[in-house]
């Protein structure tokens, strides 16, 4: 089938004002203003009232979290004394049902937000979610949606030097064999990919440097990527600089992990011999504005990453320390954050959505995602700009940052259609509120 999405009323591609062409879930071609396609096509949707963009990329979040999102234990509360609260809450009570509606609520709020490929850091492993990573990869099947499986992990606990419950730790070998057995089962080098997986211990502060080391000789033996939290606060560089005397970015490399199958989450307390340092090693960076700003943790170093050769991506972070899981509300919070520190003229609009878009896919390691043009996948976000909110806006591009689009009227993955009028295909969203609220009752009363 070859489909001509007609006519969009703006287009993130130079080159495509009169749309574009898919065929096969690729892109096929670009179709210039007042053109008709090259060849003859199946199909026409009219995209006149819609604006339209690569579909979104998310590169970092905990989608477990969704349970505890307000957590009156936490809220108010910088990183550490965040996960203090709420560490023993998930340890006890994260369980293989409510975590994968945890994991259905979050998905299908990106999806809705624009997402078409995304990525969750999953490091809790309490006993009885062993199949943690099986869950994700059914439910992204299910809703059609690219994923990343990140299979996170913990491994010391507090009497240990870490901080994390014993109750949420797994054993370095159980943590090694598991990953084999998904990288074994999910791992899809090729082009097109629906499912890859990355492998993630989460922290310096949870993991020991045995993990740390095999884990990266694990991914250069399979060709996978590597994640990992990075200095994100203060208290996180002052952890290092006690443990390991050494700043994170040192411990970085000390382990092994300075080079371009990582991408780093958060990457906000490094100075600038460490922006160059990791920019070398093409270590990517994935920038989480809204999480940073509910944590008051600081602000990632976007331009100056990007320019010493990093790529910077996007993401929403965990729905407990950002509270919903919206990558199109994000990409307008990383303009508005970056501003502060660039000012008005030194980031853009086009900015914010190429860190949400190509950026996000190089952290990844996807060369066929993040771009609108003739080879690409066809993974696309459209939004209509009929609320009130837009009603005067002269620039459609720029409306949906600087007016606060947040909901996608239809999204595209792979040439189909996964969202339309504003609802996930196949998805009952009155009955998935009502089963995620009552799990998320039940969880926090210990149930």
């Amino acid at each position: 089938m070859r489909a001509w999405i007609k006519s969009p009323m703006a287009i993130l591609a130079e080159g495509a004002q009169g749309g574009v062409v898919v065929e096969n879930g690729r892109i096929a071609e670009l179709v210039a203003s007042g053109a008709a396609p090259a060849a003859p096509v199946d199909e026409t949707f009219d995209a006149s009232s819609h604006v339209v963009v690569p579909g979104l990329i998310n590169t970092h979040h905990h989608m477990f979290q969704t349970l505890t999102r307000a957590h009156p234990s936490a809220i108010n509360k910088e990183l550490f004394p965040w996960l203090e609260a709420l560490f023993p809450i998930w340890s006890r009570n994260v369980k293989p049902d409510n975590f994968r509606l945890a994991t259905r609520l979050a998905l299908t709020e990106l999806m809705m937000s624009g997402a078409t490929c995304v990525s969750d850091h999953q490091y809790l492993y309490p006993p009885g979610l062993d199949s943690a990573m099986d869950i994700q990869a059914e439910e992204a099947a299910r809703l059609g949606v690219r994923m990343t499986l990140t299979r996170g992990s913990l491994n010391l606990t507090e009497d240990e030097g870490g901080n994390a419950p014993g109750g949420a730790v797994q054993d370095v070998d159980v943590i090694l064999a598991d990953c084999e057995r998904v990288i074994s089962r999910y791992h899809d080098r090729r082009e097109g990919a629906m499912t890859r997986v990355a492998l993630a211990p989460c922290a310096p502060f949870n993991v020991s440097k045995r993990l740390m080391i095999e884990t990266a000789a694990m991914a250069e033996r399979h060709d996978c990527r590597m994640h990992t939290h990075l200095a994100e606060t203060l208290d996180e560089v002052d952890y290092c600089q006690s443990k390991f005397s050494c700043r994170p970015v040192d411990y970085l490399e000390e382990v092994g992990w300075m080079n371009d199958r990582v991408w780093l989450a958060h990457g906000i307390h490094f100075n600038d011999d460490e922006v160059k340092r990791l920019g070398r090693a093409r270590v990517g960076v994935c920038h989480c504005p809204t999480s940073n700003m509910v944590l008051a943790s600081g602000q990632c170093r976007t331009r100056e990453l990007e320019e010493a050769g990093s790529p910077v991506g996007l993401g929403v972070d965990g729905s407990a320390s950002n509270d919903n899981s919206n990558l199109m509300e994000g990409v307008r919070h990383a303009l508005m954050i970056n501003r502060l520190r660039y000012g008005a003229a030194g980031v853009t609009h086009f900015d914010a959505f190429r860190w949400a878009t190509e950026g996000s896919a190089k952290c990844l390691g996807r060369d066929d995602l993040g771009k609108i043009a003739p080879g690409m996948q066809a993974d696309l976000a459209f939004y209509k700009l009929d609320e009130l909110r837009f009603s005067g806006a002269g620039d459609p591009l720029a409306a949906l940052v600087l007016c606060g689009a947040h909901s996608a009227d239809r999204v595209m993955v792979g040439g189909q259609w996964r969202v339309t009028d504003a609802a996930p295909v196949g998805v009952d969203l009155a009955r998935l509120r009502f089963e995620h609220g009552a799990a998320a009752k039940a969880f926090l009363e210990g149930l």
